[in-house]
């Protein structure tokens, strides 16, 4: 099995999530090239040493430019504030390393067009970390949407809620400022999620009218003060897409601010002869629709029909570790030209659109006008 070294830069939540990953990778059965965790930079004191229980973790530097001078390093994964993407993004791929960004690929669109053109011309293997299409659910979703068995599509809606910021007294981070999230705010934050099927799909918008909402003006700044929070976190995209040569409506939904929902995302594909729907609020559980004289959804339990197959016994159901080690095996066998006909990680390109997507939709807000997509 081959071993590629990899560098994390940005240790937080999702860092140790990756490094834990990689942890348990002999727990897939069908990959034949390994992540090994060779370096780790992040400015945060604690966050970095937490990297120490990690056998193979070599280098833990508060300098990420020492990791890209490692020779052991092969992929960088990079998880920083929004208006940081692009420096560290362009500075990976200058330094001869791949590269696995975290989304939105930049803070804004002429952000991303940049990394995704810095990417082209260095010749490395790009790609945007989305991880919810690999759950079973999604996949079955995916394989209903592209048989032909749904009919003419009449409407497609996919979303991602959670509620953490419905508590004003959580104190500010760096999501509730334009200045480091960008102006987008919760479009970056989770619009990805809510576009990568549907991108990958070929369903990218024609136009679109934006609803857009703020939450609480300030919030308390940690030191016994209160800050004011200027990021957008609602966001309703109301779309027209085409889909074999007809229009069809789909709303796109992203929401920090959703009563009820801990963190749940959802696609729903609706056709005259049929329709698939799947969330994350039932793990297992996927709904087909059937027509015909009688109209219904049938329900059905999925197991760990994972794209990547893995110990783990069909009947179990996955959770959201097991999400990250199967986006990686796509992004690790995708970068060896292995990937086949399993579903891949998000691309330079589609993380362009959807920021075309994020940018229409900020003007829709200004104007309260529908907006055209290129």
């Amino acid at each position: 099995m081959k071993t590629v070294g990899i560098g994390i830069i940005g240790g937080g939540l999702m860092g140790r999530e990756m490094a834990s990953a990689f942890m348990r990778w002999c727990a897939l059965a069908d990959v034949d090239v390994k992540p090994e965790l060779v370096a780790v930079a992040d400015l945060v004191e604690p966050v970095r040493e937490w990297f120490r229980c990690i056998p193979s973790c070599e280098q833990i530097t508060a300098n990420y430019n020492e990791l890209l001078a490692n020779p052991k390093v092969d992929v960088v994964y990079v998880a920083v504030p929004h208006n940081l993407h692009e420096t560290i993004y362009l500075d990976v791929l200058k330094a001869g390393k791949d590269l696995f960004a975290e989304k939105p690929f930049g803070i804004d669109l002429g952000s991303a067009q940049r990394i995704r053109d810095a990417g082209l011309s260095s010749g490395r293997f790009v790609r945007c970390s989305s991880e919810f299409p690999f759950f079973p659910g999604a996949q079955r979703v995916i394989e209903a949407a592209t048989s032909g068995k749904l009919g003419r599509v009449l409407q497609v809606v996919s979303g991602f809620h959670h509620s953490s910021d419905l508590d004003a007294t959580k104190p500010a981070n760096w999501k509730r400022f334009s200045r480091t999230c960008g102006e987008i705010g919760v479009l970056g934050d989770l619009g990805m999620h809510a576009c990568h099927i549907p991108l990958r799909l070929g369903w990218k918008p024609t136009r679109l009218f934006a609803q857009l909402q703020k939450g609480y003006p300030e919030r308390p700044d940690g030191k016994g003060g209160m800050t004011p929070c200027d990021t957008w976190d609602n966001a309703m995209l109301h779309c027209w897409t085409t889909i074999h040569g007809d229009e069809v409506p789909m709303r796109l939904e992203m929401k920090r601010l959703a009563p009820g929902e801990t963190n749940t995302w959802f696609i729903e594909v609706l056709g005259t002869n049929g329709g698939a729907r799947y969330s994350t609020k039932e793990p297992k559980t996927l709904w087909l629709f059937e027509g015909g004289k009688e109209q219904y959804w049938k329900r059905t339990d999925l197991g760990f029909g994972m794209p990547f197959k893995a110990v783990t016994g069909g009947i179990f159901e996955p959770g959201f570790p097991d999400l990250m080690q199967q986006m990686w095996a796509a992004y690790l066998m995708e970068r060896e030209g292995k990937l086949a006909s399993r579903f891949g990680c998000a691309t330079p390109d589609e993380a362009v659109d959807t920021q075309q997507i994020f940018a229409a939709a900020l003007e829709s807000q200004r104007t309260q006008q529908v907006v055209s997509l290129p």
